[in-house]
């Protein structure tokens, strides 16, 4: 399918039906190219060797770091701001290839580098923000908790103790991305000082911190290649210095996560477009009876509902990139955004398998990797359960996140 604009640097993807690349400008589009270059040329070739062996590819650092895309949604002394729209199709054009290694990304720069962009001091930006931006320092942000996941505003466990120009952490998180060789963890943690209010703060954790350790979580069967971890902390003594100044509440913490919620709308398209090419190019070239698979009825049927599910789902994702641009969008809209396209890639990604039958369980032709990781996306940044009492609470007024307690026995 040719583009339906004036767009000359970039091939169109097979699975931007309506040519929604067009809205980007040529320079924004000189950008992207270098981003689907470097995804296609270097992290696809190793994308499934590092799944399959849970490993992380650290040389591939230093490419990302060329590309200069780190922080593109704000001002820099030598660059100026770009769209969300922009940031939102970097985000699509990874996760089309290796939707773990767009999670790496969007931790790093959508979370740990927004945290102490939004929450910090202008001393704490200057401190950290250039090497986060060179990628000299990887960032990590440690929010979920081993007993706190959607209702982790009114129950954080992990708790801060000031002792004079020192803070004293301790408690758990869990599911922390980059967690394993993060530089800087942001971490979140309960006020427990004598004669606080037991606010949320937020703090950055340089590595090797006494009491602060990192461990592995195993056995993970999705986004494999992202290194999860269990973070413990044991007294671990945070100077006052690298406490984020503007981060005095859950809703301060709450102003990152709104930065970032629609964005795994995106990933959950660009994993979509992902199928959709793999399961297309199979159909193609794989004959049976006589002819390819595609022109079977059945099989078009899911290439074709594959395509709307990209499609509905990348309108979605485009409004509420415009809609952060305009500075107008609420929380209800990117929660509505991500449950529907998240539902959409669990079915777009089964569907591509089914059309390879039994070869689409080999790790050899990729689609089992997305189906496996779709189940990632699909749960984090907000179950589909919380995000739907989310809209269901704007469209109705009524908040209905907590259950009745069960009935007391006599």
């Amino acid at each position: 399918m040719s583009s339906t604009g004036t767009n000359t640097v970039l091939e169109p993807l097979p699975g931007d039906f309506y040519g929604y690349l067009d809205l980007l400008d040529p320079e924004e589009l000189e950008i992207l190219a270098r981003v689907r270059r470097f995804a296609e040329e270097k992290i696809a070739p190793v994308a499934d060797e590092n799944w399959a062996s849970t490993t992380f590819p650290h040389d591939l650092i230093p490419g990302f770091a060329e590309l200069d895309i780190v922080g593109l949604g704000r001002e820099w002394p030598d660059r100026r701001a770009y769209s969300k729209l922009l940031t939102s199709f970097v985000s699509l054009e990874l996760s089309r290839i290796d939707p773990s290694m767009a999670t790496f990304f969007g931790v790093h720069t959508g979370l740990a580098l927004s945290s102490i962009d939004l929450c910090g001091s202008e001393e704490q930006k200057e401190r950290w923000l250039p090497a986060m931006r060179r990628m000299e320092k990887i960032g990590a942000f440690a929010l979920s908790e081993p007993h706190g996941g959607s209702d982790v505003a009114g129950g954080l466990e992990t708790t801060a103790r000031r002792e004079g120009d020192t803070w004293v952490l301790n408690g758990a998180k869990r599911w922390i991305g980059n967690g394993t060789f993060a530089d800087l963890t942001i971490v979140w943690a309960r006020d427990v000082t004598q004669g606080s209010d037991g606010a949320v703060l937020g703090f950055v954790l340089e590595k090797d911190t006494p009491g602060f350790v990192a461990t592995k979580m195993e056995g993970k069967l999705a986004l494999r290649t992202v290194q999860n971890a269990d973070l413990t902390f044991t007294d671990a003594r945070v100077p006052e210095a690298n406490r984020l100044q503007r981060a005095n509440s859950f809703k301060d913490t709450n102003r990152v996560l709104r930065v970032t919620r629609g964005g795994v709308a995106w990933n959950a398209v660009g994993a979509m477009m992902g199928v959709y090419e793999l399961a297309k190019a199979y159909a193609l070239q794989r004959e049976q009876f006589g002819s390819p698979i595609a022109s079977y009825q059945l099989i078009q049927d899911h290439l074709v509902t594959i395509l709307g599910h990209v499609t509905s789902s990348l309108g979605m994702a485009v409004r509420v990139a415009q809609l952060q641009d305009a500075g107008t969008f609420t929380d209800e809209q990117a929660a509505l955004a991500k449950r529907e396209a998240t539902i959409a890639l669990r079915d777009a990604a089964a569907r591509a398998r089914e059309v390879f039958g039994g070869n689409g369980v080999l790790l050899e032709n990729k689609v089992t990797r997305f189906f496996n990781d779709a189940e990632a996306l699909y749960s984090y940044e907000g179950t589909k359960e919380m995000n739907t009492l989310v809209v269901g609470r704007a469209i109705t007024g009524i908040g209905a996140f907590v259950g009745h307690a069960p009935a007391r026995k006599r």
